[in-house]
């Protein structure tokens, strides 16, 4: 039950989102659908600027706090806003990128650990970024998936290890819920956009490095096990096929479901969820007790999603140059 501060924060990110509705109309931020796209009409874009903005909302009443972050999620949201809006070189975009992943490992005092976990966790971020830009294509997809990652973070603050502070999981977890509002229906109002994105995969990137360093166990990465799967062989398909990895296209597991087989796009995103839970579950229940049954959960995710697209795709099309 939402106690009073939250109720304030909750009806807040829904004048901020409303309030964002109106400018975005008048200055024609919107999504119009291509050859490319999973939706047929023309949606607003940016609803996912709600994301960083509740963070710096949270921060300056609470005294400035993680700095290091909380500039870092401002720049790459305002770079990532203006991408939306004007569509930066990319040289631009990656430098402030980067920027903000240092400032990242700034705040979880990474530099003072070896050269190769910084490697690791250079990797990890970056992956986890363009993985989050990648499967944000359908309606309810990124909201659905970021709050169930951010529920299960609640969860193991509460009852597993103290990582974080659990106000700002549930800040979070709000202004996620107001997005959804908007967006998790066959018609959405809006769309997160790159700002919506990225922001929120490095707010879910920073939480699970917090509990990672707290901890010493690399298990908890597979609570994104479910998009790292689909964007990674995805990516190694398109890269097989002779595609160029870096142009749009409609080639992820989710996209064929909701655009070949026809399904919804929300049950396609509750499809997902629902199997991220599975993992979950058995993450906390088993794989954080012993680095086998960690691996024994990857391995056998990985073995299932392989032989689903083959099986429904076929390997001529997942293959084969010019087959899709």
């Amino acid at each position: 039950m939402l106690n009073f501060n939250s109720t304030y924060y909750f009806i807040f990110f829904i004048i901020v989102e409303l309030v964002y509705f109106k400018i975005a109309d008048r200055f024609n931020i919107i999504d119009k659908p291509n050859h490319r796209s999973s939706h047929t009409s023309v949606t607003i874009r940016g609803g996912g600027i709600i994301f960083p903005l509740a963070v710096l909302a949270y921060s300056l009443i609470n005294g400035f706090h993680q700095v290091y972050f909380v500039i870092g999620l401002l720049a790459i949201a305002t770079i990532s806003f203006l991408d939306d809006v004007l569509t930066l070189n990319n040289k631009v975009r990656l430098s402030i990128h980067l920027t903000s992943v240092v400032l990242l490992f700034f705040q979880w005092n990474l530099f003072n650990l070896s050269w190769y976990w910084i490697l690791i966790a250079l990797i990890f971020v970056i992956a986890t970024i363009n993985a989050y830009n990648f499967m944000d294509g359908i309606n309810g997809i990124t909201g659905g998936y970021s709050l169930l990652a951010i529920a299960t973070l609640y969860y193991i603050n509460q009852t597993i290890v103290n990582f974080t502070d659990n106000e700002l999981l549930i800040i979070v977890a709000l202004a996620l819920l107001v997005f959804n509002l908007f967006n998790f229906r066959t018609k959405a109002k809006c769309f997160a956009g790159d700002v919506g994105s990225v922001s929120i995969a490095f707010i879910i990137v920073f939480f699970i490095g917090q509990l990672i360093l707290t901890t010493q166990n690399l298990s908890y990465i597979l609570l994104l096990l479910v998009y790292g799967t689909d964007t990674a062989f995805t990516v190694l398909f398109r890269k097989i096929r002779g595609e160029n990895i870096f142009e749009a296209h409609r080639s992820h597991f989710y996209q064929y479901l909701s655009n070949q087989l026809k399904l919804s796009h929300i049950l396609v995103s509750c499809i997902y969820i629902f199997v991220q839970l599975l993992i979950n579950l058995l993450l906390i229940k088993f794989a954080l007790t012993d680095m086998l049954h960690g691996v024994s959960l990857l391995a056998l995710f990985v073995g299932v999603y392989l032989m689903l697209r083959f099986k429904m795709e076929g390997s001529q099309k997942l293959l084969t140059p010019n087959a899709s």
